[in-house]
C-alpha cells in the first residue's frame, strides 16, 4: 500500500512537472455583444487541439468580469476569437492596456476588428477596423511576407473561400502586412444601404502584425467559414501569429 501511495504521489509530481513545462499560457476571449459567428465553436475546438499539439495552455474565458491585473499576469497572450461589440467596461479596458504595455501579446481573429470601435487604444492595437464585406466568395490570396511564422503554409494565388472584410484606414503606423486578397479575383462591391463598399484597391490586406505600446499584436481576417478551422494552412497561419505574439520569436 505504501508503494502504491508513493507511486501515485510521484505520478502527480510528474504530471505537475509536465504542466509546468508548457511553452506559454493563452487566454481565449470569445465574448460577443453583436453578431455571433457560427465558426466560433469550430474555432474553440480547433484552438484546443492546437494547444495540445503545440504544448501551450489555453484557457477559455467568456466572462470579462474577471479581467483584472492579477488574473492576466499569468498569460503571455490574449486571443480575441470572433468577438463583436463592446465587451470590456472602462476599468477592464485599462487593465488590458496595462497588460499589453507590460510586454505581452494580442491576437485578433476575424471579427476582432468588429469589436470596441469606441475604444481608440484598441483600434490602434488591432491596426485597422472592419468597415463592410460583400457576399462570401472564392478569391485569390497574395502572400506579402512568407518569412513570418506560419506563412509558408500559404502559396501565392492560392484560392480561398471566406468573408472578405474591407477595412477602414490605418489607425497606427508601422503595420507589417502578411497576406492580402486580390480584388480582381472576386466582386468586392457591397451595399448595406447607408454603408457601402467598393474594395480597397491594389493593396487589400487581410493579415498583419506590429509592435504596439510595449507589446505585440497579430491580426487575421480569415475565419468566417467554419470549415476554415479544419484547413491546415489556416491553422499554421494562426498558430504562427499566436506563437509570435506570445513569445516575440520569429
Amino acid at each position: 500500500m505504501k508503494k502504491f501511495v508513493v507511486s501515485f504521489f510521484l505520478l502527480l509530481l510528474f504530471i505537475s512537472s509536465v504542466d509546468a513545462q508548457k511553452q506559454f499560457k493563452a487566454l481565449l476571449v470569445t465574448t460577443t455583444r453583436g453578431w455571433h459567428h457560427e465558426s466560433l465553436h469550430y474555432g474553440v475546438v480547433a484552438l484546443n487541439k492546437m494547444a495540445q499539439r503545440n504544448n501551450f495552455e489555453l484557457v477559455l474565458q467568456q466572462d470579462p468580469k474577471i479581467i483584472t491585473d492579477k488574473y492576466l499576469a499569468d498569460f503571455q497572450v490574449v486571443i480575441f476569437l470572433c468577438t463583436t461589440g463592446d465587451i470590456f467596461d472602462s476599468a477592464q479596458q485599462k487593465v488590458f492596456e496595462r497588460y499589453i504595455q507590460s510586454g505581452k501579446g494580442y491576437v485578433g481573429v476575424h471579427s476582432a476588428s468588429d469589436t470596441e470601435y469606441d475604444w481608440e487604444w484598441y483600434n490602434k492595437l488591432v491596426g485597422r477596423m472592419f468597415h463592410i464585406h460583400p457576399a462570401i466568395q472564392t478569391a485569390s490570396l497574395q502572400v506579402l511576407n512568407d518569412s513570418f511564422p506560419g506563412m509558408k503554409s500559404f502559396t501565392n494565388h492560392q484560392l480561398w473561400t471566406d468573408e472578405w472584410y474591407e477595412f477602414g484606414p490605418e489607425k497606427v503606423s508601422g503595420l507589417n502586412y502578411l497576406l492580402a486578397v486580390d480584388e480582381k479575383s472576386y466582386n468586392p462591391i457591397a451595399d448595406w444601404g447607408a454603408k457601402k463598399g467598393r474594395g480597397m484597391g491594389t493593396l487589400h490586406p487581410i493579415s498583419w502584425y506590429h509592435d504596439f505600446d510595449g507589446g505585440r499584436s497579430f491580426y487575421t481576417a480569415l475565419g468566417h467559414v467554419p470549415a476554415v478551422f479544419e484547413e491546415e494552412s489556416f491553422l499554421h497561419h494562426l498558430y504562427g501569429g499566436i506563437y509570435w505574439a506570445a513569445t516575440g520569436k520569429k
